[in-house]
């Protein structure tokens, strides 16, 4: 989480919402990254996605279910589509996300009928790390100073 962590925090020197996820294969990361939909002018430009697309072409499969993925914040419903379909075998994440969520909040994906796979689930890790992260780079973009 700590790696994801630093994701983040190069995510917010960017000028992005400070999130950050690492994907981790037997003990050992393969792919990192931290959001960049403002610099790639996409909007699925998630960490997570980012994290994820690296590792699949590491590995040369669309399915990684022998990885794990962490990440700062709780992953949204389009993150959580592609968690599921490319089979992680669990996820952790600081942040709670009460609003934009899509795991423990919101739609909670991989609980719907229509999820084929959902992977073991750790909510809260290094949370107040991720939260104040998150606050400072919300409250410096209100206040301008962002």
């Amino acid at each position: 989480m700590a790696l994801a962590l630093e994701e983040a925090r190069a995510a917010a020197a960017r000028g992005e919402v400070p999130v950050g996820a690492v994907v981790v294969e037997n003990g050992a990361v393969i792919a990192r990254a931290g959001n960049r939909t403002e610099e790639l002018h996409d909007p699925t430009a998630h960490a997570e996605l980012l994290a994820i697309r690296e590792a699949c072409q590491k590995l040369a499969s669309p399915r990684i279910p022998h990885c794990d993925l962490y990440v700062t914040l709780e992953p949204c419903a389009m993150c959580a589509g592609v968690i599921s379909f490319s089979r992680i075998r669990r996820l952790y994440f600081g942040a709670y996300d009460t609003k934009s969520g899509g795991v423990e909040h919101g739609g909670r994906f991989f609980q719907q009928t229509t999820c084929h796979h959902s992977p073991e689930v750790y909510g809260g890790r290094m949370e107040q790390e991720s939260n104040e992260m998150l606050r400072k780079f919300f409250a410096a973009l209100r206040h301008g100073t962002a």
